[in-house]
């Protein structure tokens, strides 16, 4: 019989960054036994949720409320006040962006603390300041403390969680202002009068949907064909049209060059020589990780050209003791993926059982009105034979629940695998479709098929109805 004393020093797990994916890996690391210290400089839950998720999308749920009151007049609701001579006068809506926020600022500063308080309650220990690798085994800690310019940690797992920040152009270079980026946004006191968005990816797209509704003019300018690109065809085809329809400009086809101040506006000049006019800009043209300087290359770690870390599906680089997780490795950028990530990490790290990610099962949303959920495997990639599948889509305009809601965009779409009925994708566009793709989620990773799917009991009338009636619909007889 093996004896272990009970002062054999425990694995002493040191991450850098306390994003949504280091939190959980510190979380995870003490629950373990670990010895667990998780440097961060600004605040446990870092950008994603100080400065990224949990305020976007506390503005877009403020938005969301905004349209639902504008909407209401077409379910019979109505709003009056009383006017001159007696007469109603239907209100406007009117957002008090200065109050919006600072309560999302105040949600997020909250939530901030609350996971702070859950690793402290596990015994991890927390440091703030800036963190670098000083070889494989090695964390020095710039604190700025008085008397002391760094501390220095040993560890036999290193996890870097580093995330990712806004990209920057020297072309368009943000004031903070008036020319910003999505984690400038919250210090605005007032509705743009015009916001000019540059980029029509997933941020741009959300951003521009969530100020239209709260009553800014919009511009969105995009390089491609369609808004969101990369996406499913249909998917961006219904939220352009809803863009169009409530009056945001899109430019398609049309690529800033340059974005300069001009007195209390801006001014977008476009590679084609025009011109476009507002009195804000959001610079929503992508991401880099926060990699740079912080010596991980000089600790013999493999980056991509992109300044990425390679890992692979348990989040471990080439280096056996280092893993990184969330934005500021080669996987997809989700806070869900980060957190997943960071748990593999522990588990693996800790010798606990270990599931593989396997990202073709990550559902991931985005959060226009209405919102795009996908998950597994796309239309485009069915139709190129990477994957062998049936595809079928059924509109929301035939849902009794949408019809009482007064939806009338959007759609279910299911992949299933060809022969077999295994369900190997979708994509829903709808109210709040990161909800609804759940079990769209459930069944790929249980290898459900459309039959299977076809015989779970959705609530009549509800908008999980259209799922299992497309899965319905997939049946095939066999002879």
């Amino acid at each position: 019989m093996v004896r272990v004393s009970a002062f054999e020093r425990k694995q002493r797990v040191v991450i850098i960054g306390g994003g949504p994916g280091g939190y959980e890996a510190a979380l995870s690391g003490a629950q373990l036994g670990a010895d667990v210290t998780l440097i961060e400089r600004t605040g446990v839950g870092g950008s994603a949720i100080l400065t990224d998720v949990v305020p976007s999308k506390s503005l877009i749920a403020t938005a969301e409320s905004a349209a639902a009151i504008r909407d209401a007049n077409q379910l019979g609701v109505q709003f009056s006040v009383r006017g001159d001579a007696g007469r109603a006068q239907k209100p406007e809506v009117a957002v008090n962006l200065r109050a919006v926020n600072r309560r999302l600022l105040s949600l997020a500063a909250k939530q901030s603390l609350d996971m702070k308080a859950d690793l402290e309650k596990v015994g991890v220990t927390l440091v703030q300041g800036e963190g670098r690798l000083d070889g494989p085994g090695r964390v020095v800690v710039s604190t700025g403390k008085q008397g002391a310019d760094f501390d220095e940690f040993e560890a036999d797992t290193i996890v870097v969680s580093v995330g990712a920040a806004p990209r920057q152009l020297s072309s368009a270079m943000p004031d903070g202002e008036r020319i910003l980026t999505w984690t400038q946004l919250y210090g605005l006191e007032e509705v743009p009068e015009h916001l000019i968005v540059v980029g029509s990816g997933v941020t741009g797209a959300e951003f521009a949907s969530a100020y239209s509704h709260i009553g800014a003019e919009v511009t969105l300018i995009s390089s491609r064909e369609q808004v969101l690109p990369g996406e499913d065809t249909d998917a961006a085809r219904v939220i352009e049209d809803v863009f169009r329809r409530q009056g945001m400009h899109v430019l398609s086809k049309s690529r800033a060059e340059k974005v300069e101040r001009a007195g209390d506006g801006v001014v977008v000049t476009l590679t084609d020589g025009r011109t476009v006019e507002g009195s804000h800009c959001l610079m929503a043209v992508g991401s880099v990780p926060n990699t740079a300087g912080i010596g991980l290359e000089e600790a013999g770690l493999e980056m991509a050209e992109s300044g990425h870390i390679l890992v692979n599906r348990v989040a471990r680089t080439n280096l056996p003791n280092i893993y990184a997780v969330g934005d500021c490795a080669n996987a997809m950028p989700l806070a869900s993926v980060a957190s997943m990530q960071g748990r593999t990490a522990m588990f693996h790290a800790m010798g606990d059982a270990v599931h593989p990610i396997s990202m073709r099962t990550v559902a991931s949303n985005i959060f226009t009105q209405p919102e795009i959920a996908t998950v597994g495997w796309s239309q485009t990639q069915i139709e190129q034979g990477v994957a062998q599948g049936e595809i079928y889509r059924i509109d929301l305009s035939t849902n009794a629940r949408a019809k009482m809601m007064g939806v009338e965009d959007g759609f279910v779409k299911l992949f299933a695998r060809t022969g077999s009925g295994t369900v190997i994708g979708g994509v829903i566009v709808a109210p709040k479709a990161s909800e609804l793709i759940f079990p769209v989620t459930m069944a790929m990773e249980h290898r459900l098929t459309v039959d299977q799917l076809a015989r779970v009991f959705p609530v009549f009338p509800s908008l999980t109805g259209s799922i299992t009636d497309a899965a319905r619909a997939m049946h095939r007889f066999e002879d």
